[in-house]
Order: C-alpha cells, then sequence, then structure tokens
C-alpha cells in the first residue's frame, strides 16, 4: 500500500481504539432492476426484486464499522420481519445496536429502481425512522463519548440538530451527509466540522445551477465541505478554499446504490482514526468506488482489507 497510508496506519497502533456514532435512518430496501427509468405515467416491466437491508444511516455505519472502526447506531426499527432482518445485518457488520429503539410502526422502506447502467431512483417511506423525535439520555451519553458523530437527513431536523448541539458540547467532530437535500438552518451549518454533499445537492444547498459556484457558497459556511462527484471522485474544501480533486480508482459500475453512504461512513472512520483531510477522502474513495461493484447497498460495502488493498493500486 502507499507509504503516506502505511505510516498512518503505523503511527496510530498504540492509539486506543476510536468510535463512530451514527444517528440516522434504517430501512428496507426493494431494489427492482429495469432497463431503463420509466418517464412519468409509464409503467414498465422489472426483471426481478430484491430486498437488501438500507438506510443512509444502516448504511453509513455498516461502512465505519467494516472500515475498522468501532461503531455504534442510534435510530428505530419496527417489531416487524423487517426490523429483525435489518437488526441481523448490523449484528454481522459488527455494528452496535444496544441503543437502537424498537417500534410498533413499520420499519421503514426504500423503493428502488437501478437501471442497466447502475444509476438509481429511490422513494422512502419513513416509518419507524419518523418516531426518532428527541434524544433519550443515553443516546446523548454515547454521542459525548464518540470520536465522530455522522448524521444525514433522512430523520427529523430536530433530533438532527440536537445530536449536534450534544457533540458540540463535548467537543466531538461533527459530520453531515445533507441527503437526501433540505435546507440547512444556520444553526446546524454553525456546529459542523464537515458537510458531505452530492453535486445535486451542493447546486440545491448553495442555491446555483453552477456546481463551482454553489460550491464555493456552501465551502463558505462551514469547516470542510465534501462535493462528491460520482465517477468523476470528489472536491475537498477546507476554510472555504478548495484544497485538493480526489479522483476514484477505475471500476465497473454495477449499481450505485449506497455508493455515496459508503463514502460517508468511511470517511468518518477515517477521520475518528486521525487522517489528514485529503487522505481521509481517498480512503473514503477507495471505500466508495468498491461498493459500485455488485448489487445492493449493505451487501456492497468493503471490509478494510480490500479497502487497503484498492489504496495499494496505482489510481
Amino acid at each position: 500500500m502507499p507509504g503516506w497510508y502505511a505510516g498512518i496506519l503505523s503511527d496510530m497502533s498504540d492509539e486506543q481504539p476510536s468510535r463512530v456514532v451514527i444517528v440516522g435512518s434504517a430501512n428496507m430496501d426493494v431494489v427492482f432492476s429495469v432497463e431503463r427509468m420509466p418517464a412519468p405515467g409509464e409503467t414498465l416491466l422489472s426483471g426481478d426484486a430484491a430486498r437488501h437491508p438500507g438506510g443512509k444511516g444502516l448504511n453509513q455505519a455498516v461502512a465505519a464499522a467494516r472500515a475498522g472502526v468501532p461503531t455504534a447506531f442510534i435510530g428505530a426499527l419496527g417489531t416487524d420481519p423487517f426490523g429483525d432482518s435489518l437488526a441481523d445485518a448490523m449484528d454481522a457488520a459488527g455494528v452496535s445496536r444496544d441503543l437502537v429503539r424498537r417500534t410498533v410502526q413499520d420499519t421503514g422502506q426504500a423503493f428502488i429502481l437501478v437501471d442497466q447502467d447502475g444509476e438509481n431512483m429511490i422513494v422512502v417511506a419513513s416509518g419507524a425512522n419518523a418516531t426518532m423525535s428527541r434524544l433519550t439520555e443515553s443516546e446523548k451519553d454515547a454521542i459525548a463519548g464518540a470520536d465522530v458523530l455522522l448524521m444525514q437527513l433522512e430523520l427529523t431536523a430536530a433530533v438532527v440538530l440536537e445530536a449536534a448541539t450534544v457533540a458540540r458540547a463535548a467537543e466531538r467532530a461533527i459530520m453531515l451527509n445533507a441527503a437526501p437535500a433540505a435546507p440547512l438552518g444556520d444553526a446546524l451549518l454553525a456546529l459542523l466540522d464537515y458537510l458531505i454533499v452530492n453535486e445535486h445537492e451542493a447546486c440545491l444547498l448553495g442555491g446555483s445551477d453552477d456546481l463551482s459556484v454553489a460550491s464555493r457558497t456552501l465551502a463558505a459556511t462551514v469547516d470542510r465541505l465534501i462535493v462528491t462527484l460520482g465517477a468523476e471522485g470528489s472536491d475537498v474544501y477546507e476554510s472555504g478554499e478548495l484544497v485538493g480533486t480526489v479522483a476514484p480508482p477505475k471500476v465497473t459500475a454495477v449499481d450505485t446504490t449506497g455508493a455515496g453512504d459508503t463514502f460517508c461512513g468511511a470517511l468518518a472512520a477515517a477521520v475518528a482514526e486521525g487522517l489528514p483531510l485529503l487522505d481521509a477522502v481517498r480512503f473514503a474513495t477507495a471505500a466508495s468506488a468498491l461498493s459500485v461493484e455488485s448489487v445492493g447497498a449493505v451487501s456492497s460495502i468493503p471490509s478494510r482489507p480490500r479497502i487497503e488493498s484498492k489504496l495499494g493500486e496505482s489510481w
């Protein structure tokens, strides 16, 4: 593997284990394979349909855990069979679910269309995720004890702000993946250490159809901004300035579902371990690239040895 990465691992070998806490959603993904995306009002026949564990929060928690960092998940599952399946998926990935709530509300579901080019369209039914309106004291304690808090926007804005406030009081690193895109209040932006968005989200939140303009606008509001660019990699901003563009390795995309979540979880793990910003983004980029080579979200998330192997290749 590259010297810069091996050196960092060596320097960290005597450190105490780091922790990532994910506050987020968990869904059962129902994936339909189609030749192309339907037009409005059009009905298409799917070649097959499959169920996979998913939800941005669960995906990111699995990605952080498989990247080698102790990870805990704070979220809600129904007491239905889907909830049991998602709980089993967390256990299999080594994600702590001691704080996962079980509710009478049905487990969240996501309905996903994947075309022959690996692109996707997603509709989410929140279900049990929508019951997360306030944090418990035990959940607050877990956040305060973590090295990194990672969140998304599939939970209520109130619980996202509350979690960030708890983490800031404890002087923990705070990451937000602003997906699905929604307005970010000044109070939340002021608490963030890292904001992660894709091109679409950057333009919506940055108030411009010009990605460069939108990105610079967003970069002025947070300490660190990462704009993921799909097959083009990602632009990395720090203190309002573009500090680098990280290109991805070449892969054959089969299904891009969960690639962004894999990036976020792996980035949280890398930051928790103390990697510098651009090195952490490179680590996350390798993980994300590997994830598109197979179908499904959780099932496609790579392990740390696979990420390290990819980092050892020439890009």
